[in-house]
C-alpha cells in the first residue's frame, strides 16, 4: 500500500506510482495529480481544500491511502465543526485531543466519547410508527392495504401502530456512525475496541443501509443528553463514504471540505451575533439578479428588517489568495448581490492569510465592498469575539440600503 501524506493547499509532492494507481488517484477527485514530466514513473500530487483520510483502490488492486492535514490545528477544526452544529451548546473544553496528530483518529475519538456519555444512562426509547402484516390486530387496520393484498383471505391483516422502542432515529444514527468509522483505515486499535463496544450496546438497533435516507430526529428536552453525539454522528455519515468511480476505482474514507466548514461556521456565528438586532437572518437566501427571475443568486448570509427588507449581505470565502490580495472575481459577485438587494455595502469574509482588510468604493454605483479576514488559529472565545466585531460592521446602522 502506498501512503501519501499531504497538507491542505500545501506544496505538491513527487511520488512513485504506477500508471494504474496514478489514474485512480486522479479519478478519486480528492487531490490533483499528474505524471511528473521530468521523471518517468513518478507523479506530482497536490492537496486542495479537502482534509481527512481516504483509501483509493485501482482496478488492478493497487491501493493508496491519502492523508491530508488541515492548515488549522485539529482542535480548532473540531471547534468550527461543533459550533456550526450547535452554536448554543458546544463547549471547546469538550475537545482535549492535543495528542492526536490526524483528523480521523481525533474525530472518531470525540464521537466515541460523546456517544459513550449519551448511553451511560441507558438507551433512549421513543415511539416509532410501524406498518406490518400481522395475525393479531393491534393499532389501526390499514383498510386499503388489507383489501389490495389480502382480499378474500383470512386471517392476515395490514395494521399500523406506535411502538415504544429503542429502535429510534437517534440510536440508529449512533450505531451507523460507529460502523462507518470501524470500516475506515487509520482508526487506532484501542479506539476500534471502544467503537466495537459501542456497537454491541446498540446491537438491537437497526443500522441505516447505504443508499437509505437518513432518519429525521428533532432536539427535545427528552433527548438532550444525546444531542452532541447525534450531531457528530450526522457529520460522520456526511464525511464517511465509499464510492465507485469510472474505471473501476473505489474510494473509501473520511473527508471534510474546508470551504463548507468555514462557510457553515461563519454564517451560524454571524446569525447568533445578530440575535439581539431584531429582524431575521437567512442563510443561503435565494434571490434573482434580473427582473425576469432567470439568473439566481444565493448569498451566504442576508439580514432582513422586520418588514422583510434586506439590510446587510455577506459571503464567506475560504480560498487561496492572490500573491498580493484577494481574488477579484469575489468583488464582482458581491457587486451583483448588492445591486439585486439594493444595498450600499457588501461584505466578503475570508479565512485570514496574507492580505489585510480592504474596502472598495465602486465607481458610478454607490456601492462599497468590504473585505474582512478571520484568524481561525486562535482560542474560540477570541474567534467568536472577532465575529461579533464583524457583525457590528455589518449591522444595519453601519451599512444599509442605497
Amino acid at each position: 500500500m502506498t501512503v501519501i501524506a499531504l497538507a491542505e493547499h500545501g506544496a505538491a509532492r513527487t511520488l512513485p506510482m504506477s500508471m494504474a494507481l496514478g489514474r485512480a488517484v486522479v479519478a478519486s477527485g480528492v487531490v490533483a495529480a499528474a505524471p511528473d514530466p521530468d521523471v518517468p514513473g513518478r507523479w506530482r500530487v497536490k492537496a486542495g481544500g479537502k482534509v481527512g483520510a481516504v483509501t483509493v483502490v485501482a482496478a488492478n488492486g493497487e491501493t493508496a491511502t491519502l492523508r491530508i492535514m488541515p492548515k488549522v490545528p485539529i482542535r480548532r477544526l473540531l471547534f468550527l465543526l461543533g459550533y456550526a452544529l450547535d452554536a448554543g451548546g458546544w463547549r471547546d473544553d469538550e475537545v482535549s485531543l492535543d495528542e492526536e496528530l490526524e483528523l480521523l483518529p481525533a474525530f472518531a475519538s470525540l464521537f466515541e466519547r460523546q456517544a459513550d456519555r449519551a448511553l451511560r444512562q441507558g438507551l433512549l426509547q421513543g415511539y416509532r410508527t410501524v406498518e406490518e402484516t400481522s395475525l393479531v390486530v393491534r393499532g389501526r387496520l390499514r383498510e386499503g392495504d388489507q383489501i389490495r393484498r389480502h382480499y378474500g383471505e383470512f386471517p392476515a391483516v395490514e395494521i399500523v401502530h406506535d411502538e415504544y422502542t429503542t429502535d429510534i432515529a437517534e440510536n440508529r444514527l449512533l450505531r451507523t456512525a460507529a460502523e462507518r468509522l470501524l470500516r475506515l483505515p487509520g482508526v487506532p486499535r484501542d479506539l476500534r475496541g471502544r467503537l466495537l463496544r459501542l456497537r454491541v450496546r446498540l446491537a438491537d438497533v437497526t443500522p441505516i443501509g447505504r443508499g437509505q435516507e437518513t432518519p429525521v430526529w428533532r432536539p427535545t428536552r427528552l433527548n438532550i443528553r444525546y444531542q452532541p453525539a447525534v450531531r457528530l454522528a450526522e457529520l460522520v455519515l456526511r464525511g464517511a463514504s465509499v464510492e465507485h468511480r469510472p474505471g473501476g476505482t473505489a474510494v473509501s474514507g473520511f473527508l471534510f471540505d474546508m470551504a463548507h466548514v468555514f462557510e457553515d461556521f461563519v454564517t451560524i456565528a454571524l446569525r447568533k451575533a445578530f440575535g439581539e438586532c431584531g429582524g431575521r437572518c437567512v442563510l443561503q437566501a435565494s434571490h434573482h439578479l434580473d427582473e425576469g427571475h432567470v439568473i439566481r443568486i444565493v448569498p451566504d448570509f442576508v439580514h432582513y428588517s422586520d418588514a422583510g427588507v434586506p439590510r446587510a449581505v455577506a459571503d464567506a470565502k475560504y480560498k487561496a489568495e492572490k500573491p498580493h490580495g484577494f481574488p477579484d472575481a469575489d468583488l464582482y459577485q458581491m457587486l451583483a448581490y448588492c445591486t439585486a438587494l439594493h444595498l450600499a455595502d457588501g461584505h466578503l469574509i475570508y479565512a485570514k492569510g496574507n492580505a489585510s482588510h480592504a474596502a472598495h468604493r465602486v465607481r458610478h454605483a454607490e456601492v462599497t465592498i468590504h473585505q474582512h479576514t478571520l484568524e481561525l488559529d486562535q482560542p474560540p472565545n477570541s474567534l467568536l469575539a472577532d465575529v461579533r466585531t464583524l457583525a457590528g460592521r455589518l449591522h444595519p446602522r453601519n451599512s444599509g440600503q442605497r
